[in-house]
């Protein structure tokens, strides 16, 4: 039989798609059906996705074997199995008579985007003397605030020797 094989981490990053690339949000899915199916298939339920099949937990009675290669018999103990019926969707699909269904498109984000005025570029050397004369102006101001409060408490000293 040749075909392609499809592992856990390939159908990961199948399933990532749909959720804006998260691959931690996809594996998680995944996990999460892989882990209920596993529970409610080893409690004895069944478990069936539409379409796609069927899981269900199979006890198969004690019987006697052959070892093939020295034609030895021997007793099998009693042993449950699990076992998948396709739907009918899927056999379909996989006869040819259905195509496969496409893929949901991921839903996008409802974000209100804004839109700006594009601004005509300015010169560089302007914006670079702008930008020195503004911060030359706020290190002034500092200076002149940093006098002015010493100036502020002499004349409380003043006011407070006149009393």
């Amino acid at each position: 039989m040749k075909g392609k094989l499809v592992n856990k981490n390939q159908l990961i990053e199948a399933i990532s798609a749909h959720y804006d690339g998260n691959r931690r949000q996809a594996a998680h899915a995944l996990e999460s059906v892989f882990d209920t199916i596993i529970r409610e298939v080893n409690k004895g339920e069944k478990v069936a996705v539409t379409g796609f099949g069927a899981f269900e937990k199979v006890v198969r009675p004690s019987r006697m074997v052959r070892n093939p290669r020295t034609g030895e018999r021997k007793r099998a103990k009693k042993t449950a199995v699990p076992r998948f019926r396709p739907g009918s969707e899927l056999k379909q699909v996989l006869a040819g008579v259905r195509k496969a269904p496409q893929p949901p498109k991921p839903a996008k984000k409802a974000t209100a985007k804004k839109t700006t005025a594009k601004k005509a570029p300015a010169k560089k050397t302007a914006a670079k003397t702008t930008t020195k004369k503004t911060t030359a102006k706020k290190a002034l101001a500092k200076k002149t605030t940093a006098k002015k409060a010493p100036a502020k408490k002499s004349t409380a000293k003043k006011a407070a020797k006149k009393s």
